[in-house]
């Protein structure tokens, strides 16, 4: 989702505090309702007047309270994408992908809290699970991809579709362990995740029947 921080117009509360302009500003105010009184007990106009906009400038900017959880997946993506097309092609593919992965999830000191409770989220409220699947898409198509261009292996391959959904459940096995430990270091579970899900580069002879080869 886009982050259209200039689209709606000016707004004050009644109290005339400035409103919130920024996407990633709403989403603030809501993630601190939702640490203070839960997310099944927020609501969108609770959201709205603690950022001292309307209900309907909210919708300017998320379709729905889940969506504020998602307000850095686009610039997560795209740090992704420029960490793998950066890395050299002598670097091993899964060195690549830890790389990449852990740059595009490593966030500011600052944005600790908000980090772990979105993960809190995605494992616990069906209606974050219900949309967690549509973001995890995007990222299983950007590594099975760069998996298969590295490696030599077919897109539609068994070792490029292992790929995509090893990532996947790194990513989500290194943040459940991070909840668990929420003093400790979400990168260094992160490669020590993908190091367990990770496929090793196919040589020789491919696993795959339909795809027979290997890089």
């Amino acid at each position: 989702m886009s982050d259209p921080a200039t689209e709606a117009g000016p707004e004050r509360d009644r109290g005339g505090r400035p409103a919130i302009t920024s996407a990633h500003e709403l989403a603030e105010a809501a993630q601190q309702l939702f640490l203070a009184q839960g997310f099944d007990a927020t609501t969108v106009d609770d959201i709205a007047a603690a950022a001292g906009v309307s209900r309907r400038t909210f919708f300017r900017y998320f379709s729905s309270k889940a969506d504020v959880l998602w307000v850095e997946t686009p610039a997560e993506t795209v740090a992704l994408q420029e960490h793998l097309a950066a890395s050299p092609r002598s670097e091993p593919y899964a060195a690549a992908l830890t790389g990449a992965v852990c740059a595009a999830l490593d966030h500011p000191a600052d944005q600790h809290d908000w980090a772990l409770h979105r993960a809190q989220l995605i494992f616990t409220v069906p209606a974050v699970q219900a949309q967690t699947w549509q973001r995890f898409l995007g990222w299983r198509e950007i590594t099975s991809g760069f998996a298969s261009a590295r490696c030599g292996e077919p897109l539609d391959g068994l070792f490029s579709v292992a790929v995509g959904h090893a990532v996947i459940a790194a990513a989500l096995t290194a943040h459940e362990f991070w909840i668990a430990h929420p003093d400790s270091d979400l990168l260094h579970w992160l490669r020590a995740a993908m190091a367990l899900h990770l496929p090793p580069e196919p040589s020789g002879r491919s696993p795959d029947p339909v795809h027979p080869g290997g890089c």
